[in-house]
C-alpha cells in the first residue's frame, strides 16, 4: 500500500479480483455477491498475477477448477441460465489453447444471451520476450493475438495493456452482464505481464455496489397497438419466450392469459413459462412442437411473442404462422423487429402488467383454446412415453417417460444437443419454471454434463438429471469427474444409439443414404465396443448399464440414493422418433443429384419454401 489513504497499490490482477468481489445483486431479497465464483485452469499465462490474485481473494470469490476450459465455461453459463441471469462467474484461462477452448462457449453464451466474465491470459503487452510460448503471430498485424477470436461471439471485448485499464472497462463489462438487452459474454483479453504491473488504484474503486435489475416499460403508442389488436383478433397466440423466465414474468403471464382467455404456446427456452397443464397452456411450439400449439399457431390471425428471438425452430422456417399478424415483445429492439414484427420494446413482466390492466375486463372471442386439441396431444405423449420394463432398445421418447417417472416436479432436466432436446421439448412434462434446463439457441454438443454441473451449483438441494447421447458424452465428458471431485452430485442418463442418430435421420430425410453418422456407417475396420459404465467409474462416478427400461427405473432409484454422481446406460433405437406434433424445418436439400431420392426431396422442399411468411 502507499501512504496515501486515497489510493491502494494493487496488481491489475489483484485490483480486478478485488472489484469484482465488491459487486453485489439482490437474489430473493437477500444481497449476495453477483459474480458466484470463479473458473480456473492455470497456466503460464494466469497462472502467476491471476492465480495469485485468486488465492488471496479465499471464499469472496472461490476457485473451482475443472478440467477443460470450455467445459468450465459451460458450467458457468449454465449456472447463470438456472439463476435467471441475476448471478454469473468468471472464467480464466492461460493464452493459447486454454484461451481459444473458451471460444465455444462464449458462442454459446452470446446465442443465447446469457452472462460470463471471460479473462483469458494474452501475450506480453510489453512485447519483450515475444514470441513467448503459444504465442500466433499475424506476419502483418502485431497487435493480433487468438483472443481476437473473441471479437465476434463477445457482447463486450477488450485486451488490456496497462493496469489503469481496468477502472474502465470493468464497469462496462459489468453494465454488459447485467443489462437484459444486451446480456452475453464479456472477454477482457488480459495481458500477463500487466497482470502483475502494480498501480496506485483509487480506494472508493473497491467501494461496495449494489445493483439491481433494470425493467424498461414499452413506449405507450406501441402498447396501445398491441391491445388495439388484440381486441380486434379473432383467433390470437402468445408465445412465451426465455424473457419471460428471466424477467420473472411467469405469474404475470399466467394471470393475463386466465384473465384474457388467451393460449399460450412455449419455445424450447420459454418452457415451464406456464406449468404444463396450466388450463391456458398448449405445450411446446414450433418444429418440434405439440400439435395443439401449432394448429393455433398456424390458424393464428394475431400471434404474439413474448421474450423471444424467434429462432427457426420456433417459427418453422418462418412457416408457421404465414398469414398472422406478428407482434413481438422483447426488451432488445434487435429481436423486437424481426421477421416484419410490429415491436413493443420492453420488459416482459412490466409490459404484461401493463397489458393485463388495459385489457382488464376483455376476454378473446370465443374460447380460444381447444380443449380437445389438447386432450389428443396429451395422449400422444401418453402413447410415446410409454414403455413396459421389458421395454429394451427403447426409443428416446419411452426413456424420457422412464427417467420422468423417475422424479418428482423438485428434479431439474439438463440436455443440450441431437435428438434428445426435440423429443425433451414435446414430451416432458414440468410445472415449475426452473425444472427445465435446455441449451438449444447453440444446440452446443458437449455443454450436458458441464451445464448440469453449473446447475447443481445453482441449485445444490434438487436432483439435477442429465440426459445426453453416447455421440455427446465421447465429445466432452471430463466434468463428470469435476462434479465427483466437487462432491455435486448429477445423475446422468446416457441414450446410447452408437452414432450420431438425430443428424441421420435427418440425413436420409432429405434422400441421402445412412453415411458417416452412425457408427456401423462410418468408415471403420472394427466398430468399437464402448464400455460407457466403465468409463463414468473410472472418473470416478457410479455407473452401471442396463438392459431394458425396468432396469432403468432401479438403476435411477440407485442413483438418486448414491452418494456421488452416478451415470446409467441404455442402448436405443437409432432410427425411432415421436411422429406426433413438429412442423416442417427448412434444411436446404441439393438442387441436382444422381439419387431419385434427393430428387424427390427437393421437389418436396421446392413447395414447402412457399408457405414461408411474405414480410413484404
Amino acid at each position: 500500500m502507499t501512504t496515501d489513504p486515497q489510493t491502494i497499490r494493487l496488481t491489475a490482477a489483484q485490483a480486478t479480483v478485488l472489484w469484482l468481489t465488491s459487486q453485489h445483486v439482490v437474489v430473493d431479497g437477500s444481497e449476495v455477491p453477483y459474480f458466484a465464483g470463479a473458473w480456473a485452469i492455470f497456466g503460464h499465462g494466469n497462472v502467476a498475477a491471476m492465480g495469485e490474485a485468486l488465492h488471496a481473494a479465499g471464499d469472496a470469490l472461490p476457485t473451482f477448477r475443472a478440467h477443460n476450459e470450455q467445459g468450465m465455461a459451460h458450467a458457468a453459463i449454465a449456472y447463470a441460465k438456472q439463476m435467471r441471469r441475476r448471478r454469473a462467474m468468471v472464467c480464466t484461462t492461460s493464452i493459447g489453447p486454454g484461451a481459444t477452448n473458451l471460444v465455444t462457449a462464449a458462442a454459446l453464451a452470446h446465442v443465447n444471451r446469457l452472462p460470463v466474465l471471460l479473462l483469458p491470459g494474452d501475450v506480453y503487452a510489453s512485447r519483450r520476450p515475444d514470441p513467448v510460448l503459444q504465442q500466433l503471430e499475424d506476419f502483418g498485424d502485431g497487435t493480433v493475438s487468438v483472443n481476437d477470436c473473441f471479437r465476434p461471439v463477445s457482447r463486450y471485448f477488450d485486451r488490456i495493456t496497462r493496469p489503469e485499464q481496468i477502472l474502465d472497462t470493468l464497469p462496462k463489462a459489468l453494465a454488459t452482464l447485467l443489462d437484459p438487452a444486451t446480456c452475453g459474454p464479456a472477454t477482457l483479453a488480459f495481458c500477463q505481464d500487466v497482470q502483475a504491473e502494480a498501480f496506485d488504484f483509487p480506494a472508493d474503486f473497491f467501494s461496495r455496489r449494489v445493483w439491481h435489475p433494470r425493467r424498461q416499460p414499452a413506449d405507450p403508442r406501441e402498447l396501445e397497438a398491441l391491445v388495439a389488436a388484440l381486441r380486434d383478433a379473432e383467433r390470437p397466440l402468445l408465445v412465451a419466450g426465455g424473457g419471460v423466465l428471466y424477467s420473472g414474468a411467469g405469474n404475470a403471464l399466467a394471470t393475463f392469459a386466465e384473465r384474457t382467455g388467451l393460449p399460450v404456446a412455449e419455445t424450447q427456452a420459454g418452457k415451464g413459462a406456464l406449468p404444463w397443464n396450466h388450463p391456458n397452456a398448449l405445450g411446446s411450439i414450433g418444429v418440434t412442437g405439440s400439435s395443439a400449439a401449432n394448429a393455433a399457431a398456424s390458424g393464428a390471425d394475431v400471434v404474439v411473442g413474448i421474450g423471444t428471438r424467434l429462432q427457426d425452430f420456433t417459427t418453422g422456417s418462418r412457416s408457421l404462422f404465414p398469414d398472422a399478424r406478428l407482434f413481438q415483445v422483447n426488451v432488445q429492439a434487435f429481436d423486437a423487429h424481426k421477421h416484419g414484427a410490429f415491436p413493443v420494446v420492453g420488459d416482459a413482466a412490466a409490459v404484461l402488467e401493463t397489458l393485463d390492466a388495459a385489457l382488464r375486463g376483455w376476454r378473446s372471442q370465443g374460447d380460444g383454446i381447444d380443449r380437445d386439441a389438447v386432450a389428443a396431444w396429451n395422449t400422444a405423449v401418453d402413447a410415446a412415453t410409454r414403455g413396459d420394463d421389458t421395454t429394451t432398445l427403447p426409443s428416446d421418447a419411452q426413456v424420457i417417460g422412464a427417467v420422468q417417472s423417475a422424479f418428482d416436479d423438485h428434479a431439474i432436466v439438463v440436455c443440450a444437443a441431437g435428438g434428445l432436446p426435440g423429443e425433451l421439448h414435446k414430451l416432458w412434462r414440468t410445472t415449475r419454471s426452473d425444472g427445465y434446463h435446455l441449451e438449444y439457441g447453440y444446440s452446443c454438443m458437449g455443454y450436458e454434463i458441464a451445464g448440469g454441473l453449473g446447475v447443481k451449483l445453482a441449485a445444490p438441494d434438487r436432483d439435477v438429471v442429465v440426459m445426453v447421447g453416447d455421440g455427446s458424452y465421447l465429445m466432452a465428458n471430463s466434468e463428470l469427474a469435476t462434479s465427483v471431485m466437487l462432491g455435486h452430485k448429477l445423475i446422468v442418463v446416457l441414450l446410447d444409439n452408437r452414432g450420431f442418430g438425430c443428424i441421420n435421420r435427418l440425413q436420409q430425410a432429405t434422400g441421402s443414404p445412412g453415411f458417416n453418422n452412425l457408427l456401423a456407417d462410418s468408415r471403420h475396420a472394427t466398430l468399437p465396443d464402448i464400455d460407457f459404465a466403465a468409463h463414468a467409474r473410472s472418473l470416478g462416478a457410479h455407473g452401471e448399464k442396463v438392459a431394458n427400461l425396468g432396469e432403468l427405473r432401479a438403476a435411477l432409484a440407485r442413483a438418486r440414493g448414491a452418494d456421488r454422481s452416478s451415470m446409467v446406460v441404455i442402448d436405443t433405437d437409432p432410427l425411432k422418433t415421436t411422429e406426433a406434433g413438429g412442423w416442417w424445418w427448412d434444411v436446404a436439400v441439393p438442387e441436382v443429384s444422381d439419387r431419385p431420392e434427393v430428387n424427390a426431396a427437393r421437389r418436396d422442399y421446392e413447395q414447402r419454401i412457399r408457405m414461408k411468411r411474405n414480410l413484404s
